[in-house]
C-alpha cells in the first residue's frame, strides 16, 4: 500500500468510517470494525483521531464544508432567483449521491456528538440551511426558513431508496425536485424532464 499524504490517508479514513456508521449505526460500531473496514491498525487509527466520537465529527465536518462551499458558489453564479434554487437542489442532489453512506451518517446520528462539537455541527447546519433559506426568500413566496426545512426533508430521505448508478440520473432526479418544490407536482413537467425523471421509487430500487 503507497504511502499517502496525511490529508488523503484522513480522508479515506473518514470514508469506511461512514460506510461502516452507515451500515451498523454508529453506536453498535467498535474501533476493530473501523480498524477492518480502512485496512488501518488501531495504532493507525489513533494516529489520526482521538477516537470514534472525532471520526464522527470530522465525517460531518466536512460534508458540511464541502457542502456548503460547493452550494454558494453554484448559487452565486446565477443572477435569477429560481435559478439560484434550481442550482441549490441540483448540487445538494449531485453532492450526497456520491456520498450516500454519508448523508445516512448525517441523518441517523444528528444527535450523536456532545459539547463542543455537537454545537459547532449545529452552526455549520445552520449556515447551510440559511443559505438555501436566502435563496427562497427571494421568490417572496411562503416562510422561507419553513420551505428550506421541507425541501430539504424531500432531498435527504433519498438515501434509502434512491440509487445513484440506477436508470434516474441525480441530474434527472435534482430536476423533478426542483420541479416539484417550485411549480407543485400536479403541473405537467416539461417533455424532456418527464423522459428522464424514470419510475417512482420502487422501479428506481430496481434498477441498475
Amino acid at each position: 500500500m503507497p504511502i499517502l499524504p496525511f490529508d488523503e490517508r484522513l480522508d479515506q479514513l473518514l470514508s469506511a468510517a461512514a460506510r461502516v456508521f452507515a451500515d451498523k449505526g454508529y453506536h453498535a460500531t467498535t474501533m476493530r470494525d473501523l480498524s477492518r473496514a480502512s485496512g488501518l491498525s488501531l495504532a493507525g487509527i489513533y494516529h489520526y483521531v482521538a477516537g470514534k466520537e472525532e471520526l464522527l465529527y470530522l465525517i460531518q465536518h466536512r460534508c458540511f464544508e464541502q457542502v456548503f462551499e460547493g452550494a454558494q458558489a453554484v448559487v452565486d453564479s446565477q443572477p435569477e432567483a429560481v435559478a439560484r434554487v434550481r442550482a441549490f437542489i441540483r448540487h445538494h442532489i449531485a453532492f450526497f449521491a456520491a456520498h450516500m453512506p454519508e448523508m445516512k451518517v448525517l441523518s441517523h446520528e444528528a444527535d450523536s456528538l456532545t459539547g463542543e462539537r455537537d454545537a459547532e455541527i449545529r452552526q455549520l447546519k445552520r449556515r447551510y440551511a440559511s443559505l438555501l433559506a436566502d435563496c427562497i426568500e427571494a421568490l417572496e413566496g411562503p416562510d422561507p426558513r419553513v420551505a428550506a426545512y421541507g425541501l430539504f426533508g424531500m432531498m435527504n430521505w433519498i438515501y434509502t431508496w434512491y440509487r445513484p448508478d440506477g436508470r434516474v440520473s441525480p441530474e434527472a432526479l435534482a430536476d423533478v425536485f426542483a420541479h416539484v418544490f417550485l411549480h407543485g407536482a400536479a403541473e405537467p413537467r416539461p417533455r424532456a424532464a418527464a423522459a428522464n425523471a424514470g419510475g417512482p421509487p420502487d422501479d428506481q430500487r430496481r434498477s441498475g
